[in-house]
């Protein structure tokens, strides 16, 4: 921490002085017009001035950071900051920087470069439609349609560029059609294997309905019609009290109802079952275009004998650092939890959260983070047993500076008033010099990535707030007020 007095002497001197000089001045060259303009020029105090021409940046984001110390809305919040420089590996300012704090979404950059290490940033997932059996000269297949999925979390959402579930059936039907199919003798079978571990529980201590988001993992509403894909509630929309609205419990493996929605804006919940809606979807389509399917939708995950099959067309996800640069920017939690899921199965070979967890924890630990207090508990953050120090993030950071997927990592990272959840932040100080993955829930307020200072350095660094007073944008401001002088460093 800073040793103010040698400063603040300083500035009293200087300060004094310079008043003095103003004030001497003004009684020689007094006019009348100054008095009726000055309210209006809204100059910087002579303080300032002298503080910035005696203190270096680095003494000024000291001072930025005991200043903030005393703040209302801060002083009972435990809150940990550091500014770090990747070259000279050494802390340049921090405040409570080993402590172990909740990071929110920032949890995300772990998720995501554990994805990209592994996977690589050109990573596709693969939905792709086969068939067994023979093909008569009357068009009729003589066996099943088969539609293989590989766990693509991006399947028919439309997010990082992905196809929606209309397109993708389309693009199947044309294949149909250029197989000569005119009917189908057979099953659509769905065979996701991948999915076999995929119908647990929420990550444990999850926040439930926090801040409007609504969290909804695939496989617990089988009950839901997945034509209410989406349920769209306004304030104003009184006529929602005869809805019912679906809800999973953190505290029970089960759904449940509630007669009204507790929150406000947009309530999205997700597919409870992607692969069998677009089967369905498949079959209905091709009911329509006059090609019959004799047998049912139904899943097989695993087969003791498998048919022969050919493939009749694929669909290619987007790439996985089109998908994390979606993740990141918007702070998407379902893309960061089948991420986490994701890695799992690539390194253990299922698709389970804890399975990730455990993949997450050990590349962490080959890449020599910091795992002192950290506690890795789900992929987006959402679970308030997720803690991690300042020093860890910043030290992480650092490092994937020297890694081949560096720079696409990077410019996943949200952009200080220009870009993603940083768009209203850095508007002024620091626009298009902040890089950093944002995190809020109720009372937790965090930051951390790369900034560009005004001489040209690249430094890391990381902020958490937790049990703050006041709102969410007063954080906000104290955020960018301790930023600010970092940037002339």
């Amino acid at each position: 921490m800073v040793n103010f007095r040698k400063y603040i002497s300083g500035i009293t001197v200087l300060t004094a002085g310079f008043l003095l000089a103003q004030s001497t001045v003004s009684t020689v060259l007094y006019s009348q017009n100054y008095d009726n303009q000055k309210s209006s020029l809204n100059l910087p105090s002579p303080a300032a001035y002298v503080e910035k021409a005696i203190l270096s940046p680095k003494e000024l984001v000291d001072i930025s950071v005991n200043t903030m110390m005393a703040d209302p809305v801060l002083k009972n919040a435990t809150w940990g900051f550091v500014v770090y420089d990747p070259k000279t590996k050494k802390v340049i300012s921090s405040y409570n920087e080993n402590t172990p704090l909740v990071p929110a979404s920032t949890t995300k950059l772990l998720t995501t470069e554990t994805a990209m290490s592994m996977l690589g940033e050109n990573y596709r997932w693969m939905t792709q439609l086969e068939y067994s059996g023979e093909i008569d000269e009357n068009g009729v297949l003589n066996g099943n349609l088969y539609i293989v999925g590989s766990g693509d979390p991006s399947l028919g959402t439309n997010k990082a560029g992905a196809w929606s579930y209309k397109d993708i059936v389309s693009d199947f039907a044309g294949g149909i059609s250029r197989e000569g199919i005119k009917k189908v003798n057979g099953d659509i079978i769905i065979q996701t294997a991948l999915f076999k571990g995929n119908i647990s529980r929420l990550p444990e201590n999850v926040v439930w309905l926090e801040n409007n988001n609504y969290y909804l993992p695939v496989g617990t509403t089988r009950e839901i019609n997945p034509a209410n894909e989406k349920l769209i509630v306004k304030k104003s929309m009184n006529s929602a009290a005869d809805k019912k609205y679906f809800y999973v419990s953190p505290y029970a493996n089960q759904m449940v109802y509630a007669e009204k929605y507790d929150g406000n804006g947009t309530l999205t919940t997700k597919l409870p079952d992607a692969p069998a809606f677009l089967a369905n979807s498949f079959k209905a389509t091709l009911a329509k275009s006059g090609v019959a399917v004799t047998g049912k939708v139904t899943p097989r995950i695993t087969e003791s004998s498998p048919e022969a099959r050919k493939m009749i067309s694929s669909y290619k996800s987007p790439t996985l650092g089109d998908i994390i640069y979606y993740t990141n920017q918007r702070s998407d939690n379902s893309l960061a939890e089948a991420l986490l899921k994701t890695v799992g199965y690539f390194k253990m070979g299922d698709q389970t959260s804890e399975s990730g967890r455990l993949v997450v924890n050990n590349h962490l630990k080959d890449i020599a983070f910091d795992l002192e207090g950290l506690n890795y508990m789900d992929g987006s953050g959402l679970s308030r047993s997720n803690h991690v120090t300042p020093i860890s993030q910043v030290k992480f950071l650092t490092s994937l500076m020297d890694e081949k997927h560096y720079k696409t990592y990077f410019n996943s990272l949200p952009i200080g008033g220009q870009s993603g959840t940083l768009k209203s932040m850095f508007v002024t100080e620091g626009n298009g010099q902040v890089f950093a993955k944002t995190g809020t829930l109720n009372k937790v307020k965090t930051l951390a990535g790369y900034l560009k200072t005004n001489s040209g350095r690249t430094l890391c660094f990381s902020l958490m707030v937790n049990n703050y007073s006041g709102s969410v944008g007063q954080v906000k401001s104290k955020m960018e007020a301790i930023l600010k002088p970092a940037l002339d460093l």
